[in-house]
This record gives C-alpha cells, sequence and structure tokens, in this order.
C-alpha cells in the first residue's frame, strides 16, 4: 500500500512538474479564490463545485482527522505524523487524476445531472466493465466499514464523554438523522454538506490554533518529536526502534489515506457530479481537498495532542476521541470536551452521509440504478448507524484499514492504465511539461 499510494502520486507529481507546488495560483483562483463567484453556483440539473467538495469533504473531514490522528500517534508514534504529511503532498497529485478521470468519463444521470467515479472510468476508459463492477462492490462495502461505522463509533464516545449518553441513544438518534437525510436523494445530502462542513472546519481550525497558542511552549519539541520518530533508528537495540520506525510509516500512510482518501476514488464520485469547466479546474478542487484535511486540519489535531499537558498526554493518555478530547479540556475546560463532541457529530454525521452516496452510486452502478436495491441499499446503511455505535474501537479501525486497501489497489492501478488521459490545464503556469502531458481545454 506504502508502494502503491505514495509511488502513484509521486509519479504524477514528476510528471506534471509537481504541479500542486508551481500550479499555485491556478488552483488558488480555481478553488477558494470562486467561492464568492457567479460561477461557483449551481446551473442545471449537478452540483455547484462548492456542493460537490463540500460533499468530498463530508466523507473526508471526518473523525479521521480528530480520532484517526490519536490513534495514529497511539500506534505510531509522533513519526506518524510526518508520514502523513509526506503522503498527502503526494497524495494530493493522486486525487487531482482520480477526479480529473472521474469528470472526463462521467455520464449523464437519466434523474437529471451527472454519474461517475472510478467504475466508470474503468468501464469507459479501460472497458473493463467487469473491473468497475469488482470497484463498485468494494466502495459498497465500504460505506458500510469506512464511511458509517468508524464515524459513528467515534459520536457515541464523544457522546458518552461529553454528555454520558449510552452509546445505544447515540446509535438510535444518529440513525434517526442518517434515515431523514439519504432518502432525500444526493440534492439534500450535498446541500447538509455544504451548511455544515465550511463552518464547523473553520471552527475547529480557531479552536486548534487557540490551543497552540496557549502550548506554544512544547510546540518546538512536538516538531522534534515528529522527525525522531520518524527517521531516528535508535533505541533499545536498534530493532525496536525499528520496529517503531514501520509502526510510524504504516500507520501515517494508513491514516491519511483515511483522512484524506487519496488513491482509493471515493471522493471522485462527488467530484463527477459537479458542473465544472473541465476536468482540470475540477481536479484542482481535490488538490485543494487534500491540502486543507491533511497539511491543515490533521497537523494541528496533531501538535495539539502532542503540546496537551506539557508534551505528556498522547503517550499517557486515551486513545481516539477521547484523547483529543482530553487535550481540548486541557486548555478550554469542560467547553472543550462538548466543542469536540459537537465537532466529532456534525463531522462524523456529514461523513456518513457522502459515504451514503458513494456506495449508493455504487450500488447503482452494479444495479443499472435499480429503485429497489438502492432502498435496500439506503435500510442497510441506517442499521449499520446503529451496530457501529455500539462495537469495538480497534476492530473497527482495522476492519477500515482492510478495506481502504481493497478499495484502493483497483484503482490505483486504473489510474496508472490511464495516466495518458490525466491532463493539465492549458493555462497552467509555466512552461515546462513533458510530451506526455496533454494539455486539457478550458
Amino acid at each position: 500500500m506504502v508502494v502503491l499510494i505514495c509511488g502513484t502520486g509521486l509519479y504524477f507529481t514528476l510528471k506534471t512538474g509537481v504541479f500542486q507546488v508551481r500550479g499555485f495560483s491556478f488552483i488558488w483562483r480555481n478553488t477558494a479564490g470562486t467561492l464568492l463567484a457567479p460561477d461557483g453556483k449551481q446551473k442545471s440539473g449537478g452540483l455547484s463545485p462548492f456542493q460537490a467538495v463540500s460533499t468530498a469533504l463530508a466523507g473526508t473531514m471526518g473523525v479521521g482527522n480528530i480520532a484517526g490522528v490519536a490513534t495514529a500517534l497511539t500506534l505510531g508514534g509522533p513519526g506518524s505524523i510526518f508520514w502523513m504529511w509526506l503522503s498527502s503532498f503526494f497524495g494530493m497529485m493522486t486525487k487531482y487524476a482520480e477526479i480529473s478521470l472521474a469528470v472526463k468519463f462521467r455520464r449523464l444521470n437519466p434523474e437529471g445531472g451527472f454519474l461517475g467515479g472510478p467504475m466508470y472510468y474503468m468501464r469507459e476508459g479501460l472497458r473493463m466493465p467487469l473491473m468497475g463492477g469488482i470497484f463498485a462492490a468494494i466502495c459498497a462495502l465500504c460505506s458500510f466499514g469506512v464511511g458509517n461505522m468508524t464515524q459513528i463509533n467515534a459520536v457515541s464516545a464523544a457522546a458518552r464523554g461529553a454528555f454520558g449518553v449510552p452509546a445505544w441513544q447515540s446509535g438510535v438518534v444518529a440513525s434517526v438523522i442518517v434515515a431523514c437525510v439519504i432518502f432525500g436523494g444526493i440534492k439534500r445530502i450535498a446541500r447538509m454538506a455544504e451548511l455544515t462542513i465550511p463552518f464547523i472546519t473553520i471552527a475547529f481550525i480557531a479552536c486548534s490554533i487557540t490551543a497552540l497558542l496557549r502550548n506554544s511552549a512544547f510546540i518546538g519539541g512536538a516538531f522534534s518529536l515528529i522527525f525522531e520518530g520518524a527517521f531516528s533508528l535508535r533505541s533499545a537495540g536498534g530493532g525496536i526502534m525499528g520496529y517503531g520506525m514501520l509502526a510510524a510509516l504504516r500507520y501515517g500512510v494508513a491514516r491519511g489515506v483515511f483522512t484524506n482518501e487519496a488513491g482509493m476514488g471515493s471522493s471522485s464520485i462527488a467530484h463527477a457530479s459537479a458542473e465544472c469547466k473541465s476536468p482540470a479546474h475540477q481536479g484542482a478542487w481535490g488538490i485543494f481537498e487534500v491540502f486543507l484535511d491533511s497539511n491543515v486540519v490533521c497537523t494541528l489535531t496533531g501538535l495539539v495532542l502532542l503540546t496537551a499537558k506539557g508534551g505528556t498526554l498522547w503517550h499517557s493518555g486515551p486513545d481516539g476521541v477521547d484523547m483529543t478530547s482530553e487535550a481540548f479540556v486541557s486548555v478550554f475546560g469542560p467547553a472543550g470536551a462538548v466543542f469536540i463532541a459537537v465537532s466529532v457529530m456534525v463531522f462524523a454525521i456529514a461523513g456518513m452521509l457522502g459515504w451514503c452516496l458513494y456506495g449508493e452510486t455504487s450500488v447503482g452502478y452494479l444495479t443499472s440504478r435499480s429503485k429497489a436495491a438502492i432502498l435496500i441499499y439506503r435500510l442497510i446503511f441506517v442499521l449499520c448507524t446503529f451496530a457501529g455505535a455500539v462495537s469495538d474501537l480497534r476492530a473497527i479501525w482495522g476492519m477500515a484499514d482492510a478495506l481502504n486497501a481493497l478499495l484502493a489497489i483497483p484503482n490505483i492501478i486504473a489510474v496508472l492504465m490511464l495516466r495518458r488521459e490525466v491532463a493539465l490545464p492549458a493555462a497552467c503556469p509555466g512552461k515546462r511539461r513533458r510530451r506526455r502531458v496533454t494539455q486539457s481545454r478550458e
């Protein structure tokens, strides 16, 4: 998985001349710079680019940013943060490739809008419908584990810690909320994501920065731990630290993939539904999405955990969302636990809704948009919401990592096979291009 995910991102990084860096002005103008522009509004049956990225962020900006980072520190040590950075840097171009392919090979939805994603570029681009079917089946399964049970498990833990709510009650309430939204279709899911994700993300970033300012004396030590844990081979016997370095690499990449989904191809399903100028323009949103998710939010979470309680919390405190909650409590008092609980609830519910869209699209691909099959899928998704609330945390995270791998392998193979179809924008700054890079029309 390390070779596939990071290697693919490295290939597209070199192929495009490190576009995620030298194309910064283009990426900014066509992502965050368009949010107040008229072009960002919905034009027809599809989603607006902002709705598409909000829905995709709903699937990525979930508990991976809060509980996943804490779990990575517990299992892989501070060095896992470095490998999360590295995987996200290369993952930007992997996601750019996925999204541009998804937009290029998408098809019109008879009900209005577009249908796209890895299963469609496998079928239309590679002429391999069986491969697309395998991906769709795995994606539907992932929506139950990665996109549902991990999310609601964090919600129940947060509600129990902050408000003393039993896990089964959290499961019931969340199931009702999810059911009310998903039975309204893609438009209601996109609208929910558009209204919640930007605001809770800004609030989480602001509170994290405030916490770091109060613990500023320990920030330097936190960075030292990150780099020492990523590269140091010193420790008792050397072999133990060698294993620790591998653990940092393994869990850093695993949690990086869980949070930004680069390489999995799932978020390209939401992006394929967007009204956009070209595949390259929507692909730029993928770069922005990974940067915001991993390089900003996950980094802030990791630093807050490494500086909390004088830098002692991360190796002596609880795991998962409880660790993050305790870190914020050490700065903000009881209000910190409430804030983390609310953040987890909003992130998780939005993430579940985004993943429901991915799973529903996959089931629709497998069943030719059978309404009965989609209805059954939605019912199972709601039932899994309750089951995840009362399940074991570590077992769920292990299942999530395994499903991530199963989803990423066929997708990355397809992206590499279609590598010549991945185009840079015609207005890309800088003229240094490899001959095989095909320019897209704007």
